[in-house]
């Protein structure tokens, strides 16, 4: 079990006994000064104490609430690509977590392989990247990755994604539990998306949108759903999902959601057997390769591996103790809400124009 998966349990109260509880009172603690400087640091923009830095060409938010999971990389694809539909040229800017020195992270190289030919700039000064992709790039319009928080560069749409799987990030702050903010943040927001909202049951949906309209009134609101596209390796090769579809499999991830992505391995028809955690935007060494292999020699019914897209980029193998190593691929669909979305999108290409 990983030390990902053990903190989960805890704040989600999975954990019993008079340890967990003091640990958990102790994260509460923690989470008391998290959120007197998260006030802080946000009034001091509503306020007008501190002020949003502009740049030369519209940008568009695509944020959470909760630290990762949420799905935003399918999205920041379809808009992208929508954006290019429209004749613009984007460009991404995020803040590169998980890097490592000179290198792009695992989300900047499963962005170049959805979207290829649209530069990316990574930096945690993420108004010093929108400044350099102005500079550098011909782009016409900004794509800010994970920025709801980073409030230091302005921005002309402000999209908030929530899991619907767990979408206020078990009720808490950091760290006693998800939450970057106070879900009230979520007025400053120009529309809110339900990422995965095929996941759940149409109470628990119904719950979460009647929360979005209490904290957020008038915001519009609309529903995702992540759909498993093609299967493919790090070599490029492809596959229809059908190839697997019956089949058990073994799944390995190390991202913020891994219920959400075993969920889809289900959903794409194949049979979850068993499956390995790892933190989110881990990096696998030698010894995670050879431990891996090991359990997988272990799962002698499973006929291949599953991973993510972000898995892949990391690993860079084609198989794992003799078994085929896929990524299943997934693509953003827009359930509902679709007007309002192409609506506020529309504002942009028209700021472009003029």
């Amino acid at each position: 079990m990983t030390i990902h998966s053990s903190y989960l349990e805890l704040i989600r109260g999975e954990k019993k006994g008079i340890l967990a509880r003091i640990a958990r009172l102790l994260l509460w603690l923690a989470s008391l000064l998290y959120a007197i400087v998260s006030w802080f640091r946000n009034h001091l923009f509503d306020w007008g104490w501190r002020a949003e830095e502009m740049v030369d060409v519209p940008v568009i938010s695509v944020g959470n609430i909760t630290t990762g999971g949420t799905g935003k990389t399918p999205l920041v694809a379809w808009l992208a690509r929508w954006l290019q539909q429209q004749g613009l040229k984007p460009a991404l800017v995020s803040r590169g977590y998980g890097a490592r020195r000179g290198e792009a992270n695992d989300e900047a190289l499963e962005l170049e392989q959805l979207l290829p030919g649209i530069p990316h700039f990574q930096n945690p000064d993420r108004a010093a990247a929108a400044r350099r992709a102005v500079a550098e790039s011909d782009c016409s319009v900004i794509l800010l990755d994970d920025a709801f928080q980073h409030r230091g560069i302005g921005r002309d749409l402000d999209i908030v994604l929530l899991d619907a799987t767990e979408p206020f990030g078990s009720g808490y702050l950091l760290p006693r539990g998800l939450l970057r903010e106070s879900p009230g943040g979520l007025r400053r927001a120009s529309l809110v998306g339900i990422s995965r909202s095929d996941q759940v049951s149409d109470d628990s949906l119904q719950k979460t949108l009647d929360t979005v309209r209490r904290l957020a009134p008038g915001i519009p609101v609309f529903r995702l759903r992540h759909a498993p596209q093609e299967l493919l390796s790090a070599s490029g090769n492809t596959a229809p999902l059908s190839t697997l579809h019956g089949t058990p499999v073994l799944a390995i991830s190390g991202i913020a959601n891994p219920g959400a992505f075993h969920d889809s391995i289900q959903q794409a028809g194949m049979q979850l057997t068993a499956n390995r955690q790892f933190p989110d935007h881990h990096q696998f060494s030698r010894d995670d390769i050879d431990q891996l292999e090991s359990w997988v020699r272990s799962q002698p019914e499973a006929s291949a591996l599953i991973c993510t897209g972000k898995d892949l980029v990391r690993l860079q193998l084609d198989q794992l103790a003799d078994l085929p190593l896929w990524a299943m691929t997934i693509e953003m669909e827009v359930t509902e809400g679709l007007p309002a979305l192409e609506a506020y999108l529309e504002t942009i290409v028209l700021m472009t124009e003029g």
